[in-house]
């Protein structure tokens, strides 16, 4: 599959996540969230942000739900609840928001 951005053909899998990482950007992130159905914000990216350092700065890292709420919580100095992330990325944070961030599908079967 292929997502068009700017006259460019960015090669994705079938589920829709890139194949090549170093085809991420912003036109491509906001390219991404509109398939998935997502008006981003400022919060959007800080999550996006999160991920993308996590997985890039951190052995490919790619945090389970609580870890997400956990540190972003701490990164907003706000007690944020599963909910709150839901309401950014309603199919997960941690699969959409992956996504969205240009990174590779999770492996990890389930888990909060």
């Amino acid at each position: 599959m292929a997502l068009d951005v700017n006259g460019t053909s960015i090669e994705t899998t079938e589920a829709g996540y890139l194949v090549n990482l170093e085809d991420w950007n912003e036109d491509v992130c906001k390219a991404l969230a509109e398939e998935e159905g997502i008006e981003l914000t400022d919060r959007h990216m800080g999550v996006i942000e999160y991920l993308r350092d996590q997985y890039i700065n951190n052995a490919g890292n790619q945090p389970m739900e609580r870890a997400i709420t956990k540190d972003m919580s701490k990164i907003w100095g706000e007690k944020l609840k599963s909910k709150d992330l839901y309401k950014l990325f309603p199919r997960a944070p941690s699969k959409q928001g992956l996504k969205v961030a240009g990174l590779p599908a999770t492996t990890r079967k389930g888990g909060y």
